[in-house]
């Protein structure tokens, strides 16, 4: 009995040392990985450190986003702003103080409300865009509106000014023909009923008359005011397209790079006033 408990403990035993390695060469390489940098690290003076974080700094305060919406880009941005400042921060070779930890974080906080606004802003572009296109096809629908309203109008115009001047004119031959009518002198009955058909003729070929110029002139009043409200429903329909436009032409812009510079420039002249308040880890310990 006490033989296979103890084949078994060795068996464990063989397990255990079976993975070990495994875990000593990771650590080992983790001790690798960690030395190699701090040496890299010891290695790059106060001055390139300096260098490298400021140049860090203004290559991102530069950066230009190529394509909307602009706001994909802010996080990636962000989180290279943040790496090159705590790689300054924790370089064995620089000193911080509170001031400096205080101005960076004061300096994050206002680039990431000014990029939140900024990407505020970008979320109504869809709507924006959605606004202009409806705005634009009802400017087509009124174009259309006005083609048709136009030529309703234009055809009620013909046909009454048609059925008027047929009506003068067949009240001007009556005319005439009452006009040549012959009678004598004493079929007095006759040459009364004869002049008063003629007065009625000139008086319905007068107010006949005077009837087409009123409809003809109430036809062009109707087609003016017709003209007005569509140019006035254009213009308004225009005026609100353009400034659509011009919102989607601001949203197209990369309105964070100001933001961006203001933040990148803020954090270069903190790390400047830092190393002349705060001389470095080096430059403290050659003094001493």
């Amino acid at each position: 009995m006490s033989f296979r408990q103890q084949t078994g403990r060795r068996g464990a035993s063989k397990q255990f040392s079976k993975s070990s390695p495994d875990k000593k060469a990771k650590a080992k390489k983790q001790r690798e990985n960690a030395r190699y940098l701090q040496e890299e690290t010891a290695s790059v003076s106060p001055q390139e450190t300096v260098q490298r974080a400021l140049s860090g700094i203004g290559r991102l305060g530069n950066q230009i986003f190529a394509l909307s919406p602009f706001s994909h880009y802010f996080d990636d941005w962000l989180v290279n702003l943040r790496q090159v400042v705590e790689d300054f921060e924790s370089n064995p070779v620089i000193n911080t103080d509170a001031q400096f930890q205080n101005t960076r974080t004061q300096i994050f906080l206002d680039v990431v409300a000014a990029l939140a606004q900024s990407r505020l802003a970008e979320s109504t572009l869809s709507a924006e865009a959605k606004a202009l296109a409806d705005n634009n096809h009802r400017i087509v629908e009124v174009d259309k509106e006005y083609a048709e309203k136009t030529r309703e109008l234009s055809n009620r115009r013909n046909g009454e000014i048609t059925r008027l001047s047929n009506s003068i004119r067949q009240l001007e031959e009556e005319l005439d023909v009452q006009q040549s009518v012959k009678v004598k002198f004493y079929q007095f009955n006759e040459k009364k009923r004869a002049q008063e058909t003629l007065a009625k003729l000139t008086k319905d070929l007068t107010d006949t008359k005077n009837k087409s110029d009123i409809t003809l002139q109430n036809f062009v009043a109707e087609q003016e005011k017709l003209h007005d409200n569509y140019e006035k429903h254009k213009q308004d329909l225009s005026e609100e397209s353009n400034r659509l436009y011009r919102e989607l032409e601001k949203l197209e812009t990369d309105t964070s790079l100001v933001a961006r510079q203001t933040a990148c420039n803020a954090l270069t002249e903190a790390i400047t006033e830092l190393m002349k308040r705060v001389p470095p880890v080096q430059q403290k310990t050659a003094e001493t």
